[in-house]
């Protein structure tokens, strides 16, 4: 009985240091968004869309590092999506700036659908 116990906070332990992995690397990437007009050099209606979703989306990760909510990861899921989207729908595919988002994006959704796996997968690992 006490070794199932180990055993299971072990593996809430892992879960727990990969959701907070995913956490982490969902801040940097909005931070590389939020500073990629002048990372990058881009300019126009790029910068308003990387600066309110980078700022967005690593509010939205510094909070799920705090405290955890699951509607954090889905709303990561879907600005993720949206950056990725962004460039055809915005009007400037073709570019560096489009380049930055699709990436970002794509990573910021993927770390979003990861950790919420994670979280369904094994209930007892929530946060």
């Amino acid at each position: 009985m006490a070794v199932q116990a180990v055993y299971q906070m072990e593996c809430a332990m892992n879960e727990w240091s990969n959701a907070k992995l995913c956490d982490i690397a969902n801040l940097i990437l909005g931070l590389i968004l939020l500073l990629s007009p002048w990372i990058v050099g881009y300019s126009g209606s790029p910068v308003q869309n990387a600066l309110i979703s980078g700022l967005v989306i690593a509010g939205l990760s510094v909070a799920a590092l705090a405290a955890f909510a699951q509607w954090e990861e889905w709303l990561n899921l879907l600005l993720g999506l949206w950056v990725l989207a962004s460039p055809w729908l915005l009007g400037f595919q073709g570019t560096a700036a489009a380049t930055v988002h699709i990436l970002v994006g794509i990573l910021v959704a993927a770390l979003a659908a990861v950790e919420i796996w994670l979280t369904q997968e094994t209930p007892q690992a929530r946060r």
